[in-house]
């Protein structure tokens, strides 16, 4: 993360609502390999760090260290744009939904090369977070934002540019993933009216505050009269969704 670190003002209660979900867990995991040593960089309250592998967390917002559980790995305050470990330190870097948050995405990029010889990054597709309903129905200016984000396509695009072989696999999102990212409710919509849990969406706490509370005015208004489950009946049964968010390992 970069040194205008939002986490500072909206990391209380965090941890609360983004317990790691352990199917986008085993993911991570496979994709770490047969990596032995991980640094976490943009750790945050140490979701989704193996606890079967020694592990160093990176974190530059003190309200996000203070909310690790107890056990979790060892962390240091700091930044992805300039870890503070020697070349080479670790068999793997993990980046989990943070690249977003980075002052310069290409110079954390070239820190996790840097420190490690194989890279896990979370990030998501723009292209197909927009069609996700509460973006596209409600909050479009989500959409917006993530315009200037570094995303997808930057990260891939800069991995392969170094020479890395590159792989993006998806991630769906379960119908009751425990990890209250944007994404996470999008079977449960009465959880997004919850402010709380808004709280720890980095994209919607960002967000103009008076202009979320009209779109879920508008949300309760549907939910009530069932108008939302009438436009998304196909979303009812289902198991799980992509909502573009990808595992890009690079290597």
């Amino acid at each position: 993360m970069g040194n205008a670190n939002p986490y500072e003002t909206m990391g209380l209660g965090y941890s609360h609502h983004r317990r790691p979900d352990p199917r986008i867990a085993g993911q991570i995991d496979r994709a770490l390999g047969s990596a032995a040593t991980v640094i976490n960089v943009g750790a945050g309250s140490g979701s989704y760090e193996p606890r079967s592998r020694q592990v160093m967390a990176v974190e530059p917002s003190a309200v996000m260290i203070s909310q690790r559980p107890p056990g979790s790995a060892p962390v240091i305050q700091g930044y992805a744009e300039s870890l503070p470990v020697p070349d080479k330190s670790f068999d793997a870097a993990m980046a989990i939904l943070t690249v977003h948050h980075w002052s310069d995405a290409a110079a954390g990029l070239a820190e996790l090369r840097r420190v490690s010889d194989r890279q896990i990054v979370l990030t998501w597709d723009p292209a197909v977070t927009a069609r996700f309903w509460l973006v596209d129905e409600y909050l479009p200016q989500i959409a917006d934002a993530e315009a200037g984000l570094a995303c997808l396509d930057v990260v891939q695009s800069w991995f392969r540019r170094e020479g890395a072989r590159v792989s993006v696999i998806p991630v769906p999102v379960p119908a009751d993933c425990t990890d209250g990212f944007l994404g996470a409710y999008w079977s449960r919509p009465h959880h997004y009216l919850d402010p709380h849990v808004r709280a720890a969406i980095s994209a919607l706490a960002r967000l103009d505050q008076h202009l979320v509370e009209r779109a879920m005015r508008r949300l309760d208004i549907d939910l009530t009269t069932r108008r939302w489950h009438e436009r998304h009946e196909d979303l009812l049964d289902a198991d799980t969704l992509d909502l573009g968010y990808r595992l890009v390992t690079s290597t």
